[in-house]
């Protein structure tokens, strides 16, 4: 099937997001990892390209999607949606201007915005200021993140240094008017040159507006809420044929493996949760794997009844995963500790798990690697922007989560098996 829209993520928490939003329109969408080196093949209406891209160097993110740019137009897509965090992770430097530009430059796109807006998971942005719940970024846990602390709340200041072109706002007052007004405040912010418009949004009615004011653009940018209104937008419009392919839901069985690369506050607090619920676990310290390397956790694994979901976890408080960064260094301890969970899913597929969560970008990243995973179906949504997949790896159908570190609620782990067993 020709798709309608073409869908670039910056890693693959976040494309599972916007997939999971999107599915909830009932359509089918067809999540890839990695950009596809085949021709585009059994596409669906939504097609989503779920990059490692987030702290990429900026040429190397700026290559990678162009070329998913490139495959999704050969897929027929006209009309494209670029995905970031909704916590805008980037530094001075990129990676979210760089790659929007470069978009822009192959769409000859003159103008496009910006809105990581998710008020259902408590993101908003009010006059250019982006919060997180009742804080502004910058006085939230992300100004610790350990790639990409964020310093500042404002997203015109955090996008202006990353652009060639001119930025702008369109406050909420100009979305609280309408489709008509925000669609007329932005063809006459276009006809004064200004390329990069970012958009106040605070309410779930906000999103609508949005969607609606910038459905025909070339390129929306953002982070996954935001396109949630446009299949609908699609259908009333006959973009998107009534009779358009269905989200399917595959049965598996109930062996599962929980494993957590995140160190994230919620993570922190589910990762607590499940343990207190007399779960199995077992806590990787990133200073003995350096000496050990993976066969412990291997070892123990390979004793764990499957049925009981065993968690495997490297979550821990910032401050420690400062300290053991200052000692052996941000990239070499990131690897490692995605290595060794990647294995352990791996191991654990091959002791019979059908059903695999994942909470960390990194970690889904280099999981869905390991297990050799290209194409994902959308399926059920277990939380906001978090959906259950479902896909093959070595011949066996696998359920696989993969969830963004603060997503989800403290019985996260629990509730994601419940929600599979329940179909």
């Amino acid at each position: 099937m020709t798709t309608v829209l073409g869908c670039i993520a910056d890693d693959f928490t976040g494309a599972t997001d916007l997939a999971g939003l999107l599915a909830r329109s009932g359509v089918r969408v067809s999540l890839r990892i990695g950009v596809p080196t085949e021709p585009p093949f059994d596409t669906g209406p939504f097609e989503v390209i779920a990059l490692k891209s987030r702290t990429a160097p900026v040429a190397e993110a700026v290559e990678e999607t162009r070329a998913a740019l490139a495959w999704l137009r050969k897929a027929g897509a006209n009309r494209f949606f670029w995905k970031y965090c909704s916590t805008f992770d980037s530094t001075m430097e990129g990676n979210i201007g760089p790659v929007a530009e470069a978009l822009m430059a192959d769409l000859g796109a003159e103008q496009t915005i910006y809105c990581p807006a998710f008020p259902e998971n408590g993101r908003s942005i009010f006059m250019g200021n982006l919060f997180v719940g009742q804080q502004l970024l910058a006085e939230s846990p992300m100004k610790d993140h350990p790639l990409t602390p964020m310093r500042d709340s404002n997203l015109m200041r955090l996008l202006e240094p990353q652009v060639t072109k001119p930025v702008g706002l369109a406050s909420r007052l100009t979305v609280a008017g309408g489709a008509t007004a925000l669609r007329a405040e932005l063809e006459k912010m276009k006809m004064d040159g200004i390329a990069h418009v970012i958009v106040d949004a605070v309410a779930e009615e906000d999103l609508a507006i949005i969607a609606q004011a910038c459905q025909d653009m070339p390129l929306i940018t953002g982070g996954s809420a935001v396109a949630m209104p446009l299949p609908t937008l699609y259908l009333a419009d006959g973009t998107l044929a009534a009779d358009a392919p269905k989200v399917p839901t595959p049965k598996v069985v109930d062996e599962a493996i929980i494993l957590s690369g995140s160190c994230s506050d919620m993570t922190n607090a589910q990762v607590a949760e499940y343990i207190a619920q007399g779960s199995p676990s077992y806590r990787l310290d990133p200073i003995a794997l350096t000496q050990t390397g993976a066969d412990p956790v291997l070892a123990w694994l390979s004793e764990q009844d499957l049925g009981k979901a065993p968690l495997i976890y490297a979550t821990a408080a910032p401050s420690k995963v400062k300290a053991v960064q200052e000692k052996f260094g941000v990239t070499a301890v990131g690897e490692l500790i995605e290595q060794t969970l990647a294995a352990c899913a791996v191991a654990a597929r091959d002791a019979g798990a059908r059903r695999i969560i994942v909470a960390g970008g990194e970690t889904s990243g280099a999981v869905t690697k390991a297990l050799d995973v290209t194409q994902l179906d959308i399926g059920v949504e277990i939380a906001p922007g978090v959906p259950w997949t479902f896909c093959h790896s070595q011949g066996y159908q696998i359920a696989l989560t993969l969830k963004s570190g603060n997503f989800g609620t403290k019985t996260f782990f629990a509730d994601a098996q419940a929600k599979l067993s329940n179909l």
